[in-house]
């Protein structure tokens, strides 16, 4: 067992070809959430974006990759980093943009702002303001598919920040404890808030942090798609044969600040510039898609599309008018 875990921890860098079409849709999804997040930037800055906003920028490939390997039915739970798990779930632009603005519109009628947003519809439950809170409410969500008998899978997105939190050890152990189809994703973006992990966790292997449980585990190149699609498939399809949680690791990196309000004085120019110009997913599966006989027109078409979808969405949240003081009294109780 021990041997086979070796193995299966070994660092994923690369994948297998898949077709063009998919790849066409990948990468048209990233653009999607690298834009939106730009606009949303934009927003910020004119003051349209009130409270905490924290853009996904250069980590699409995590999220993106992974919903390619999962199907209707399965659910997804994030920490604040929300907006692109949002968009990788299918949710519409229009209602995440009005929610980031605090307008009706918006998917938690703009009562929830950046930090909050949900939708049943859609299998995303929430992106969640209390570091690490989140993947205990993933791991019921796995208890839950479990009671059920049926083979759902509960995607839990935490980063490495809170991958020292004592409530994830604990759903590490019962989901172990009782075989529950949970994969959990490490989205390591190297900077909890303003901390180097390498100052902030002495375990130099993020994906070993199932081991003590008996979880299969392996980290993963989160910068590029297909390899974070290839580790999915091979993590669900492991949650779904009934034996119990996956761990993976996305080794990726965020290109903003921890938040809008945080200059990142933590680190250098030239790092950001290096991990952009050697390790942007966007431009990686560009340039296989290029390859593949892909052309830069329909490429630039793609992304003239997107950025009108994307402007379509700020000037409906824009236009959106504010909730009513009488929303203070709505969505306070559920009756179930």
């Amino acid at each position: 067992m021990a041997a086979t875990q070796d193995k299966a921890r070994k660092t994923k860098k690369s994948a297998p070809a898949v077709d063009q079409e998919l790849l066409l849709a990948a990468y048209g999804k990233m653009l999607l959430i690298r834009r939106f997040e730009e606009k949303a930037g934009q927003l910020y800055g004119m003051g349209l974006v009130a409270g905490f906003c924290h853009l996904y920028i250069g980590q699409e490939a995590v999220v993106v990759g992974m919903q390619l390997a999962i199907g209707p039915g399965d659910e997804v739970i994030t920490s604040y980093r929300d907006h692109g798990h949002m968009l990788a779930c299918d949710m519409d632009p229009k209602g995440v943009m009005a929610e980031l603005t605090g307008r009706i519109g918006g998917y938690s009628r703009g009562k929830g702002g950046s930090m909050h947003m949900f939708s049943k519809e859609k299998g995303f439950f929430g992106g969640h303001g209390i570091v690490g809170a989140q993947v205990s409410l993933g791991t019921g969500l796995a208890f839950s598919n479990w009671y059920r008998g049926n083979d759902r899978v509960s995607l839990t997105y935490f980063g490495e920040g809170a991958s020292n939190q004592g409530q994830v050890y604990e759903s590490f152990n019962l989901a172990s404890l009782m075989k529950l189809p949970v994969v959990f994703i490490i989205e390591n973006n190297r900077y909890s808030m303003g901390t180097s992990v390498e100052r902030s966790s002495a375990s130099r292997d993020l994906s070993l942090n199932g081991a003590p449980w008996g979880m299969p585990s392996f980290s993963v190149d989160g910068m590029d798609v297909l390899a974070v699609k290839a580790a999915g498939d091979q993590a669900v399809a492991h949650c779904r044969a009934g034996k119990g949680p996956f761990l993976l690791e996305m080794k990726t990196y965020r290109y903003r600040g921890h938040s809008m309000s945080d200059p990142a004085k933590y680190r250098t120019r030239e790092e950001v510039q290096r991990m952009r110009a050697e390790h942007d997913c966007l431009d990686s599966a560009k340039k296989l898609l290029e390859a593949q006989g892909v052309t830069e027109e329909t490429l630039k078409q793609l992304d003239n599309d997107i950025k009108a979808r994307v402007q379509e969405a700020a000037d409906f949240a824009q236009s959106s008018p504010e909730p009513d003081a009488a929303e203070l009294w709505t969505d306070i109780l559920v009756e179930a």
